[in-house]
């Protein structure tokens, strides 16, 4: 799956247990009718994919949806989902430079055409 919009926040790279599990944090925001604010993780080894971004920078970032149960000592099942992301892309980097436009008065009219021009048949 797929996630595409601008960074909002990035996190700091921070350090859990013994172990020394990883884990850095990025918001993005979805450029939608009805924007979404998703937080995605990315762990281990790919935290540092997120160095080189920056606040504001349009991505597309490659997830996983991650789910797990967890019974609390009461012995209460809950139910926990988390984003993974796994790659990311900058997205400035993939649009068009200077598409050039010619200027309206280089257009020709579409009004300029003669009955004689005029045909019906699709081919």
């Amino acid at each position: 799956m797929e996630v595409q919009g601008k960074i909002k926040l990035i996190g700091e790279t921070k350090t859990f247990g013994n172990n020394g599990f990883q884990k850095r944090e990025v918001v993005v925001t979805t450029e939608e009718q009805y924007p979404q604010h998703l937080l995605i993780e990315f762990v281990q080894d790919k935290t540092g994919l997120l160095d080189s971004y920056q606040v504001g920078q349009p991505v597309k970032i490659g997830i996983n949806l991650r789910g797990r149960e967890w019974v609390s000592p009461q012995g209460e099942t809950k139910f926990f989902n988390s984003i993974q992301g796994w790659r990311i892309e900058n997205l400035a980097d993939q649009q068009p430079q200077n598409e050039q436009v010619p200027p309206p008065d280089q257009f020709e009219p579409a009004n300029n055409l003669n009955e004689e021009d005029y045909d019906d048949l699709p081919f």
